[in-house]
C-alpha cells in the first residue's frame, strides 16, 4: 500500500470531521441567537414595568438607554464569555482525549465571535428597547 494514499485517506477523514464540527458549531450559534431574540422578547414586558418606575422618579430618556445598553452590553459579554469558556474547554478535552493530539488556540476568532455576541445583543437590546422608551408612561401606568 503507498503511503501517500494514506496520507490522502486520513486528511479526507479529518477534512470531513471538521466539517461536521464546524457545521455543529454553526447550528449552535444560530440555536443560541434564536435563544438570546426570544429571552428578550419575553423581558419586554419586565423592562416596560422597570422603565416606567425609573421615569416616575425622574428618571431622564438617556439616562435609561444608558441603563439598557450597559444591561444588554453584561448579558452579552457574559452570554458570549461563557460560550466561548465552554466551547474551548470542549475543544480542549476532544483534542487531548479523543483525538490525542496537541491543542492550539486561536485568539483572534475567539475576540471577534465575543465582540460581534455582546454587539449583537446590544443592537438587539436597542431595537427592542424603542418602544420601550417611546411608551408614554401615563398610558402604560393605565393599562
Amino acid at each position: 500500500m503507498n503511503l501517500s494514499m494514506i496520507v490522502e485517506t486520513l486528511e479526507e477523514i479529518l477534512g470531513k470531521i471538521s466539517f461536521v464540527i464546524q457545521f455543529m458549531a454553526l447550528f449552535s450559534i444560530l440555536t443560541g441567537v434564536l435563544v438570546l431574540i426570544s429571552s428578550l422578547l419575553i423581558s419586554k414586558f419586565q423592562r416596560i414595568r422597570e422603565n416606567i418606575l425609573l421615569r416616575t422618579i425622574g428618571a431622564s430618556r438617556s439616562t435609561l438607554l444608558k441603563i439598557n445598553t450597559l444591561e444588554y452590553l453584561f448579558l452579552g459579554g457574559l452570554a458570549a464569555g461563557g460560550g466561548i469558556v465552554l466551547s474551548v474547554l470542549a475543544a480542549f478535552l476532544l483534542s487531548r482525549y479523543l483525538f490525542e493530539i496537541s491543542f492550539r488556540m486561536e485568539w483572534a476568532p475567539l475576540a471577534l465571535v465575543f465582540a460581534l455576541i455582546t454587539l449583537l445583543t446590544v443592537i438587539l437590546g436597542w431595537v427592542n428597547s424603542t418602544s420601550i422608551l417611546k411608551a408614554k408612561t401615563m398610558d402604560i401606568l393605565r393599562s
